[in-house]
């Protein structure tokens, strides 16, 4: 093992429960065998990071008290032993999970279903140890002129490209997203070209960032609250192709189901709270051949491809950062992503 010396009392923000976070000093982390520990230059703020705290924990990711954040980059200061791979001063990017590699689903290579995935959360910390899994199959290394509020924004990226790759689309398909948050914008961003993006969102200044991005056209529900109307008169009066979900709100998914076209596909993409349910028009579903799916997480391949496109640069994703903040004021940005009056903030321990 090596290591560099740093700061004794190393701050790192702990989540009790609901809407309770307190950043406090933590042990100083040392890797184990095959971790490392990294320096974090930036972590992102996520809409699912708000979801948490709002709800006080995740059904999958995590149960309080624990480290919090899960989207970070930054740079190596410690290398378990047998790690070879890695460098003191390597610039990396983690994902917050890796699969098992040997379960039922990761022999179909059905990476996110695995039931045994390693999860580690927090980057709103100075420090943060990666655990072996995720150093083994999900650890990349980033370019130097890449910056870490950018490189850290790979986790959910890799999400929404995955999402992308379930979802069926074809070229100039009519794809309707709703939801204004920073994965509805990433679905703008990766989409854009590819297909006509109908966005739809409650907030003005998100929907001219989705219209940077790329989508065709944007509306304020607020302001035209019937959405599958509008949809199917946009739609030559059949529906969208496509239809993306990202708000996890479960009357959004009975809407975004309305406005699928008959043969469409309709990704369930936002996690709703445990225990809701939605109701579905059977006639609907059974005579017009829906496609309904839930899609969860991500895998190593869209990691990889996630970071390769941030770092080409061909899309503008600093439009997502809002600002720069200290950890100090990470309490702060919570409450401020909840008045949405931020997309994502980019914390700098």
């Amino acid at each position: 093992m090596e290591l560099i010396d740093r700061f004794k009392a190393l701050l790192a923000a702990l989540l009790y429960g609901q809407e309770d976070l307190s950043l406090e000093e933590v042990p100083d982390p040392t890797p184990a065998a095959g971790e490392v520990v990294i320096q974090v230059g930036a972590a992102t703020t996520c809409g699912t990071d708000l979801k948490v705290w709002r709800r006080g924990g995740h059904a999958k990711m995590l149960i309080p008290p624990t480290l919090f954040g899960h989207e970070g980059a930054g740079r190596i200061v410690a290398l378990g032993v047998g790690v070879t791979n890695w460098q003191i001063g390597d610039r990396i990017v983690a994902n917050n999970s890796a699969p098992c590699m040997k379960c039922f689903f990761c022999q179909r290579q059905e990476y996110s279903l695995c039931p045994n995935l390693t999860w580690n959360n927090g980057t709103f910390a100075q420090y943060l140890k990666i655990p072996a899994p995720i150093v083994e199959h999900n650890l990349l290394q980033i370019p130097d002129e890449l910056p870490w509020e950018l490189a850290a924004m790979t986790e959910p990226l890799a999400c929404v490209l995955h999402g992308i790759a379930r979802s069926n689309v074809k070229a100039k398909d009519q794809v309707v997203v709703l939801g204004d948050g920073a994965i509805g914008l990433m679905f703008v961003a990766a989409l854009s070209g590819e297909a006509e993006v109908l966005l739809w969102g409650g907030n003005n200044h998100r929907l001219e960032i989705g219209q940077k991005l790329g989508a065709t056209q944007t509306f304020n529900y607020h302001q035209i609250p019937d959405i599958p109307s509008v949809v199917k008169e946009l739609t030559q009066g059949w529906g969208a192709d496509v239809v993306i979900e990202a708000t996890g709100v479960p009357s959004v998914w009975e809407t975004a189901i309305a406005c699928a076209r008959p043969g469409a596909t309709v990704n369930l993409f936002g996690g709703c709270p445990r225990d809701t349910s939605i109701t579905v028009n059977t006639e609907q579903l059974h005579y017009s051949e829906l496609t309904i799916k839930g899609v969860f997480h991500n895998t190593p391949k869209y990691v990889q491809e996630a970071l390769a496109l941030i770092a080409s640069r061909k899309i503008p994703f600093e439009l997502l950062i809002s600002e720069q903040r200290p950890l100090k004021d990470l309490e702060q940005v919570f409450c401020e992503m909840k008045a949405r009056q931020v997309i994502k903030v980019a914390m700098i321990p």
